[in-house]
């Protein structure tokens, strides 16, 4: 489908890309993964068609679209939500308005007999079955199944878009190139502008109505629930494995595992038999042996281990001050602007120690309550109390996006570095891999990764007891995350995190503070627990709801059915029980297929095998078309029962 063949990319002398190959297929899910500053980026870029490589060619068919969403861009406010969004629909808008034209045109002509009349005829039937063919009928309702998904209100589609937030304003042109269809999608960190409930619909999007689609996230559940291959930058080469990300570390760990030991052995039987040569090269009686081993060693393949990037971010927070047992109390605590309620009565303490998560959708009011705890907004109601000797380290979700670009990496850690610690801000950017001639790059040259990763620096320039960390793993690769998790765990203050990335809190927090409806409610456990609760909720309103139409149905009962009736109604039912049952076996065979190709995949050999992977992909096809069968025979079926 698209083939990158010899694809080398320089800057200045330094080689980001090294003569790498590999070919995107048709329905392919992609995890583009590789270390901050690795080219991941650049690569999407390559891809549609924004840069030019050095060398090499990338092949893409000519009627083929590409979608691709930056981590950052210029927008426009000069509409509402639903008229941006709407911009996704260009091409149904121009055949409306050719049916139009047509259709005016037929209604003042009166030369029924007449060729031209009949060649008009023809090509308003054609044009309508193109416009029924791409859902010309359905746009609207698609267009706001989407935008619901990734969060927005009813209410908000009329709004300008002017009033949302950067992030909103990111979500409107995700929705556009989502309901634009794209032969394939790229998707650059789409992760970090969404809550968790939208990061779960744009995994279902991805798994069961997008075509092929190349994705950078550091978002390790997202990037597990909806890839199946992950390819790997390091160091100017590419790595491609036809599995999962969990299953691609395994791997990659594996297979570099397996070339040390042959590389070993080899290099043994090397220095065995130069030895062998060494010692018997004068000897009349070992000539033919020497020269034998001679010829052996020049056709020897020699073993070659891939390279590792083992630079690693090292951090670690200083130890904190002690505070007092109650580092922050929220009592009754509501803010509002004008007549919009963010949430109201906020009552809850976080103990010295804790570490806790601030979770819900965007707008909810998460950062509003960061904002109030750092003193930034005082017109709040109720009282907010931080315990004796809190001292506050924070880091901004838009903290990366602050810095100054005109300055080096050093010139902005020497800027706000005081005392004795401005001796050690070379070691400390080095511990930040920035060390070296990294610490004299501009800011503006960094990747996203590496600019949160200087403004993570600032937190380590004088000990606190309470950190406040607001979407810090936005732009962070996985090895940094990590480096990060265990600093927190490790870190022996009070910490709270506002962030939507499930496996970043999963074992980290305990407790989880849940912003939504104008409230703010408390549950014990971590962010898998809470999940858990949520779902079990969901499923009991989903209950009181059916327990409400039933009274309902009991108070007004339906009209009695015909005997004739009710036969064709029994027809239908139990033909649609039919349907749902043949699915749903269906389903249950392709998994247990799946299943079993998995295992095999999860070999070296299988992984090597593009014949397995290919009938996996098409398994994996054929699973979401039968889920798509299901969920409409499902519909269906609800729907005769209730009438």
């Amino acid at each position: 489908m698209i083939s990158i063949d010899g694809l080398t990319v320089e800057f200045g002398g330094f080689t980001l890309f090294d003569n790498i190959s590999f070919v995107i297929n048709k329905k392919d899910r992609i995890a583009l993964t590789g270390k901050n500053g690795a080219g991941k980026t650049t690569l999407l870029r390559l891809l549609a068609g924004m840069r030019q490589p050095t060398k090499g060619t990338i092949g893409i068919p000519k009627d083929m679209t590409v979608g691709y969403l930056p981590q950052e861009m210029q927008l426009q406010d000069s509409h509402t939500v639903k008229e941006e969004a709407e911009k996704a629909f260009g091409h149904i808008h121009a055949i409306e308005n050719e049916l139009n034209t047509l259709t005016r045109m037929l209604n003042e002509r009166t030369d029924y007999d007449s060729d031209e009349y009949h060649n008009l005829i023809e090509r308003m039937t054609a044009v309508s079955d193109k416009y029924n063919i791409i859902g010309g009928a359905n746009y609207q309702a698609e267009l706001e199944r989407t935008l619901i998904g990734l969060g927005f209100m009813r209410s908000d589609f009329d709004r300008p878009t002017a009033e949302f937030s950067g992030g909103w304003r990111m979500r409107i042109e995700l929705a556009k190139l989502l309901l634009q269809s794209p032969d394939i999608l790229l998707l650059d960190e789409p992760t970090n502008h969404l809550d968790i409930e939208s990061i779960q619909w744009l995994e279902n999007f991805i798994a069961t109505r997008a075509d092929a689609v190349m994705l950078v996230s550091h978002d390790r559940a997202f990037i597990n629930n909806t890839t199946q291959r992950t390819v790997e930058l390091e160091l100017g080469h590419l790595y491609d494995y036809r599995v999962r990300y969990d299953e691609y570390v395994v791997l990659r760990r594996e297979r570099r595992e397996q070339q040390l030991r042959a590389y070993e052995n080899q290099q043994k039987m090397l220095a065995d038999t130069e030895a062998f040569i060494e010692r018997f090269r004068y000897k009349a009686t070992k000539a033919v042996q020497v020269q034998s081993r001679i010829k052996q060693l020049s056709k020897i393949e020699r073993i070659e281990v891939d390279d590792e990037d083992n630079s690693a971010l090292r951090l670690k927070f200083p130890p904190a001050p002690r505070s007092g047992s109650y580092p922050l109390i929220v009592d009754n605590v509501a803010k509002s602007y004008g007549t919009h309620l963010v949430f109201a009565n906020a009552t809850f303490t976080v103990n010295r120690g804790e570490k806790v998560a601030f979770v819900g959708k965007n707008g909810e009011g998460k950062t509003t309550l960061v904002k109030c705890i750092m003193g930034v907004i005082n017109d709040y109601n109720g009282v907010l109390t931080l315990g004796h000797n809190v001292k506050i380290g924070y880091f901004a979700q838009n903290q990366a996006q602050m810095l100054d670009t005109d300055k080096t990496v050093f010139e902005t850690i020497d800027y706000v570095a005081t005392g004795d610690i401005r001796t050690k801000i070379r070691d400390i950017l080095g511990a930040f891999m920035f060390g070296g001639e990294a610490s004299d790059k501009k800011v503006e040259v960094l990747s996203g990764g590496e600019k949160s990763r200087l403004a993570m620096i600032r937190l380590l320039l004088e000990p606190v007891n309470l950190l406040i960390l607001d979407e810090p793993t936005n732009h962070l690769d996985m090895r940094s995350k990590d480096v990060l998790k265990n600093a927190l765990r490790e870190f022996d203050g009070t910490v709270i995190v506002v962030s939507h990335d499930r496996e970043f809190l999963d074992g980290l927090v305990t407790k989880v503070y849940e912003f939504g409806g104008g409230r703010v409610r408390e549950h014990l456990g971590g962010i898998y627990e809470f999940l858990e609760h949520k779902k079990i909720d969901g499923l009991r309103e989903l209950e009181r709801k059916t327990e409400t139409q039933l009274n309902s149905a009991k108070v007004n009962p339906p009209p009695t059915l015909s005997y004739s009736e009710q036969k064709d109604m029994s027809r239908r039912v139990r033909k649609s029980e039919k349907a749902v049952a043949d699915a749903e076996n269906e389903i249950t065979h392709l998994e247990a297929e799946i299943s079993d190709l998995e295992s095999r995949l999860a070999t070296p050999e299988g992984a090597s095998n593009t014949n397995i992977y290919g009938k996996y992909e098409e398994l994996k096809q054929h699973l979401a078309d039968a889920m798509t069968r299901w969920e409409k025979a499902t519909e269906e079926y609800e729907l005769i029962k209730n009438l």
